[in-house]
Parts: C-alpha cells; sequence; structure tokens
C-alpha cells in the first residue's frame, strides 16, 4: 500500500480501530465484505434510548422561519419539545415538508425513530421522490426528534446514536472559490490556516459537472504543485472537483494529486457516475472520496463493495440524517474505511457534523468546516470553541442548544 493511502487511514481511525485499506485498488485487492455482510452491518438498530420507557408520542410538527432561517420544531403530547435548524434547501421544499413528510411522524412514538425514517419512504408513495428533496425533509425532523430526545434522556445526540467517543473533532478549512488564480488561492488558503489553527484544507478544481472544463485553463496543473509548495508537507491537502471530469481526465488530476501527495481526490467524475468513478479509483493510489448527492442504500452499498470510493461522505441532511448516515458509517466500517461526512447545512451546519462525528468510531481525520463557531457557537452551553484546529462537541442535551426560546425568538410557523 503507499503510504498516502495508510498514513490517511490510520490516523483517521487510531491505529488499530480498523484495517489500512488495499492501496493499488485492483480488482483482487477490492474489500472483500459481501454485500450481505454490508447489510447485516447496517442492520440493528442505532438509537440508544435507556431510561425512556413510556411512549412518546409526537403531537405537530411545524417548519418555522425567522431570523433569516429555517426551523423545525416538534413537540409531544406530554409537553416535550424539540428543535433543529434545516439547511437552505426548506425555502423550496417547504410543500414536500408540510403535504408528505410531517403527516408521517405525527401520532407516531418518537422512541422508533429508527424505524419512522425507514416508514416515511413509503408513505404516500414518497419513494418516487426519493432523492435531495425527501431526505432533506426527513432529516430536519430527524434532527428535531433528536433533539428532543436528547433533552428528555438529558444525554447529547451522540450518546443516543452510540455513544459519544470524542469530544472534539479536527477539521479542515473548505473553500469553495473556483475563479482564483492559482497564486490568490493559495495564499487566502493560508490566511485561512493561519487564522483558525486548521490542520488541513480542501480547495476547488474544475468547472462543476462541466465535462472536463477548468474555470481557468492550466488551472489545476498550477494551483495543485503550488498549494503544496506554499503550505508545505505538514498540512493535509484535499481536493473537490464536483463531478467536473470524465475519468481519462480526472485520472490525469489524480496522478498530479499522487505526486504532491495528497490525501483524497472528491468527486472526481459526476456523482451518479459510479463506474466511471471506480475507474478513477482503479487507476489511482490517491483515496477517492464520494457520496454527497446521494440518497440511495444500495448505492453506498455499491460503491463500498466494489471500492468506487474509499471515503464515504453522506450529508446529513441530503441522506436523510443522522441514523441513516449511520448505517452507512457501519458499512464502511465493515470495509475498512473511513467517513468524512459533507456538510451542506449553513450557519449551524458544522453542529450537525460535530454531533455526527463525536460517536462515529471509523470517522475520518479531518471533517469539514465552513466556519461559523464565532457567531453561533454562543448559542450552546457551554459556548463551542475552535481550538488549535479542533472544534468542541456541544455537551448539553439533544443537540446542545443553550436556549431555544433566544435561538428562536421570532420564528413563527409558514403556511
Amino acid at each position: 500500500m503507499d503510504n498516502t493511502r495508510r498514513n490517511f487511514i490510520k490516523s483517521a481511525v487510531g491505529v488499530g480501530a480498523i484495517a489500512a485499506v488495499s492501496g493499488t485498488m485492483s480488482a483482487a485487492k477490492r474489500p472483500k465484505a459481501s454485500a450481505e455482510a454490508l447489510d447485516r452491518a447496517a442492520a440493528g438498530p442505532v438509537l440508544k434510548l435507556d431510561g425512556l420507557s413510556v411512549p412518546i408520542k409526537i403531537a405537530s410538527v411545524e417548519l418555522m422561519r425567522g431570523s433569516g432561517q429555517y426551523f423545525v420544531r416538534v413537540r409531544s403530547t406530554d409537553g416535550a419539545e424539540g428543535v433543529a435548524i434545516t439547511n437552505s434547501r426548506a425555502g423550496v421544499l417547504h410543500p414536500i415538508f408540510r403535504q408528505l413528510v410531517a403527516p408521517y411522524f405525527v401520532g407516531k412514538d418518537a422512541r422508533t425513530l429508527d424505524s419512522l425514517v425507514d416508514g416515511v419512504y413509503v408513505y404516500r408513495s414518497n419513494y418516487k421522490l426519493a432523492g435531495l428533496p425527501l431526505w432533506c425533509c426527513v432529516a430536519w425532523i430527524e434532527f428535531a426528534i433528536l433533539d428532543m430526545l436528547g433533552k428528555m434522556a438529558k444525554k447529547p445526540v451522540g450518546d443516543l446514536l452510540g455513544g459519544v467517543v470524542r469530544r472534539t473533532v479536527p477539521i479542515y478549512i473548505a473553500s469553495g472559490r473556483r475563479g482564483n488564480k492559482p497564486q490568490q488561492e493559495a495564499t487566502l488558503l493560508a490566511k485561512s490556516i493561519e487564522k483558525v489553527g486548521a490542520k488541513a484544507v480542501k480547495f476547488k478544481v474544475g468547472a462543476r459537472m462541466r465535462n472536463n472544463a477548468d474555470s481557468r485553463p492550466g488551472r489545476p496543473e498550477a494551483l495543485i504543485p503550488l498549494v503544496r509548495k506554499t503550505l508545505g508537507d505538514k498540512i493535509t491537502l484535499h481536493v473537490d472537483s464536483n463531478g467536473s471530469y470524465d475519468a481519462p481526465r480526472a485520472i490525469e488530476v489524480g496522478k498530479l494529486l499522487q505526486d504532491h501527495d495528497y490525501h483524497f481526490f472528491e468527486e472526481p467524475c459526476p456523482f451518479d457516475h459510479l463506474e466511471d468513478t471506480r475507474r478513477v479509483a482503479d487507476a489511482l493510489k490517491i483515496s477517492i472520496a464520494g457520496g454527497e448527492c446521494e440518497g440511495s442504500v444500495r448505492r453506498f452499498r455499491w460503491m463500498i463493495r466494489n471500492s468506487a470510493v474509499q471515503i464515504v461522505q453522506p450529508d446529513l441532511h441530503y441522506y436523510g440524517g443522522m441514523i441513516r448516515a449511520m448505517r452507512v458509517a457501519r458499512m464502511a466500517a465493515a470495509a475498512d474505511m473511513a467517513v468524512t461526512v459533507h456538510m451542506s447545512g449553513g450557519g449551524v451546519g458544522y453542529v450537525d457534523m460535530l454531533q455526527f462525528a463525536s460517536c462515529v468510531p471509523n470517522i475520518g481525520a479531518f471533517q469539514e468546516y465552513k466556519g461559523g463557531v464565532e457567531r453561533t457557537g454562543q448559542w450552546y452551553d457551554p459556548p463551542l470553541k475552535l481550538i488549535d484546529g479542533a472544534v468542541t462537541v456541544p455537551t448539553g442535551p439533544g443537540m446542545g442548544l443553550a436556549s431555544d426560546a433566544e435561538v428562536f425568538k421570532n420564528a413563527k410557523p409558514l403556511g
């Protein structure tokens, strides 16, 4: 195995926690876990609800808006309440939320959340909407229910999902800039690292789903070596193309990344071009990351079983919440792979990531961070902090908000 991939996996999950991933990715070296073994790994309850022995009937599920954000509020018939902050998609998905998703949860026992996130899939033929439109709505309700259950159990969400195993999460700075000239981008990345003390960064190449186009001619060839030279050997580097390339061009870019000791190459091909992505993984030693747009457990199983990716990236919103993402993490662990979740949630989206990363044994070495702890970290008790490139995990019950009334005081129900 090449040192890049070996070192990444060892640092991601801890020595002895997970076996190293095969390096050359030839067919003979693919993970040996069968589809059935992956199914077994994903099976079984995720939630641990010790002490909540009485049914918790959901009385209402509301989508609300206030202070420029969308929220979900769940209430039980006994007066318990949970809240969650959505991502920006709520502005267009609210009819699906109100008509096809929220009604399913009303009247159900919140303790059965494991099965509820599956049952909603077939309610009113919701499977015909499978993908981001459905699963975002499910995720927001799941987050609010988890918040409610955590408050009732007096435990953080991480403890409900299997048990907190880490109290801080190292982060990588994610740059969304595509149009910068190479020197400009390298300089800004260096400043970001200095500002937050991060030990890792990720930047963009390609023009996003544009069939081999780049935002500037020759930009990857200039930027990839320049960032390594500018930031030095101690910074972990990642690149994301957002599906910009076909397999031959992705392999060219991937070989350049290998030459400069990058740790993973995210979405080299369009997200649904699974066989092309596998072709890239076969040709390279660098780990391939992907899965942010995936909504199907079967396609995740295919990617893991066939090593089309080596770093698994469910999005906690797009994929339908933490329970479904935890099942993917279990499959990844069975195939000796790490999980580095994609973060679509703005504002406090990093807190969703923190709760998930706090309890996943095979979490990646660094998790995505787009900023925000300086402002929204004050909503938590104790306030969240960014210390030496790592963010502290909320320790309060549920999602950890110190005062729902303060955060949501101007929110009003939609519709």
